[in-house]
């Protein structure tokens, strides 16, 4: 038996594209293999989404390379936005690559193992528009008990650093049915937590019923038996809407978590970035949230050094960061993408500086996550087992608060005996910088 290794890069969109093309693999009858020496097939899906991104993407090529030229692998193939934005590149200068898929020609990749092994050189990058709609079961690299459901592809907001709707093309969103079976298929195979991702989940549904329906979406998932947390991540402010709060209020499963990415605070650099909120926008949308919902978790991104910012306007995001005390958030230096307009706008920021503001915004909200943690303490949370600690009598576990990945953790000190994906009522007894210690409050039936 053939065995494949597979190196999935970038974000959890990604890793959704990666799973639907481990399942297509699978029912064609390929093995599989987590060893570079012994795998006959290397597929690397890439991503580009920021310079670090990309050159994290490049060095894997060119490490996996290596044993396409020295060792027992037959065939390199290359897929993903990198994949998508230099397809003839990656051809031209790494020979020992035998076929590149692009971002909407993943289902495709039974075509190019076939096509490599035969020693032909495959490009595939098809119209952006296209949706891949796969019916081969996905094969789960989350370890079981979650999964994340991808109900959109593209985006249409054009930010000014932004790539992803040239690589991923204009929003399309997945038919509710087909996300409604999916899940189904899911829990039945074990998971537990949906996260729900998308460039932007919170336009679901416009461009097939005419209207947002992400609380519809939302309402129907609910009903999949098993599943006991939905959560949405990716939802740009200005979108959010009344009937999806309601829907998050209303139905005990839908995590009181929502991702926010508001990328600044000043309006001059917000209008810079082609978004469309202002500050005062983000204040009331964030205030009307925690009203309605006085328990949620807020997690949002930003940028530092966007081109143009002054001190002004970095000081005037750090004082709407200390006002606004977000439950989680991470901030990304930015990065000049070519083809973007901001990579040719004037006054670019030096590295160096890009860097400094990043890390004073990180310490003032390490500063005010340390203390939300304290306030955490005396508890009583319900949680997902993640697994247990080695040599010890503890576990790791994930809060309503806590999106596998990018937040913290819960460890439990028990004495009982857990499995990854149990669901635990615990009391907080600790915080340990961003995660939390516990015990647990009560039996647990699930």
């Amino acid at each position: 038996m053939l065995k494949i290794l597979f190196v999935s890069l970038g974000c959890d969109k990604n890793l959704v594209d990666s799973e639907v093309m481990l399942g297509l693999l699978t029912e064609k009858g390929y093995g599989f293999t987590d060893n570079e020496e012994e795998a006959d097939v290397i597929v690397v899906n890439t991503c580009c989404f920021i310079g670090d991104a990309k050159e994290e993407s490049v060095n894997t090529i060119l490490e996996m390379a290596e044993y396409r030229k020295n060792g027992q692998c037959k065939a390199l193939i290359v897929t993903g936005c990198m994949a998508q934005r230099y397809r003839q590149e990656i051809l031209d200068e790494i020979p020992e690559v035998d076929a590149v898929l692009g971002t909407t020609a993943y289902d495709r990749i039974i075509d190019a193992v076939e096509e490599a092994l035969k020693g032909n050189h495959l490009l595939l990058c098809q119209d952006t528009g296209r949706l891949v709609l796969s019916d081969a079961g996905r094969i789960l690299t989350t370890g079981g008990h979650y999964a994340h459901l991808k109900i959109a592809e593209g985006c249409d907001k054009h930010c000014t650093y932004c790539i992803i709707p040239s690589l991923r093309g204009s929003y399309r969103s997945v038919p509710l049915e087909r996300l409604t079976a999916e899940a189904q298929k899911l829990a039945e195979q074990g998971v537990k937590e949906l996260i729900l991702v998308a460039q932007e989940t919170t336009l679901y549904g416009v461009d097939l019923y005419g209207e947002k329906s992400l609380h519809r979406l939302l309402q129907e998932l609910c009903r999949v038996k098993g599943i006991r947390w939905i959560r949405v991540q990716y939802c740009y402010p200005e979108e959010i809407y009344p009937e999806l709060v309601e829907v998050m209020k209303k139905e005990p499963k839908v995590c009181h978590y929502l991702d926010l990415p508001i990328q600044h605070a000043s309006d001059r650099i917000l209008k810079r970035m082609g978004r469309r909120t202002t500050q005062e926008d983000l204040r009331e949308i964030i205030h009307g949230l925690r009203r309605e919902i006085p328990d949620i978790c807020l997690r949002t991104t930003l940028i530092s050094g966007f081109p143009g910012e002054t001190q002004e306007d970095h000081e005037e995001l750090m004082a709407f960061v200390d006002e606004m005390e977000f439950d989680r958030l991470g901030v990304f230096a930015y990065s000049a993408e070519e083809d973007t307009p901001a990579a040719s706008m004037p006054d670019q920021i030096p590295e160096e500086l890009k860097q400094e503001r990043r890390d004073e915004i990180m310490e003032l909200q390490q500063e005010i996550a340390f203390e939300k943690a304290e306030d955490m303490v005396g508890k009583e949370l319900w949680c997902m087992v993640e697994g247990k600690i080695a040599d010890e009598y503890a576990y790791v576990a994930r809060t309503y608060r806590d999106a596998p990945g990018v937040d913290g953790y819960l460890f439990i000190q028990t004495m009982e005996e857990l499995m990854s994906g149990d669901f635990v009522k615990v009391r907080v007894t600790g915080a340990e910088e961003y995660d939390l210690i516990g015990e647990i409050a009560d039996e647990f039936t699930e």
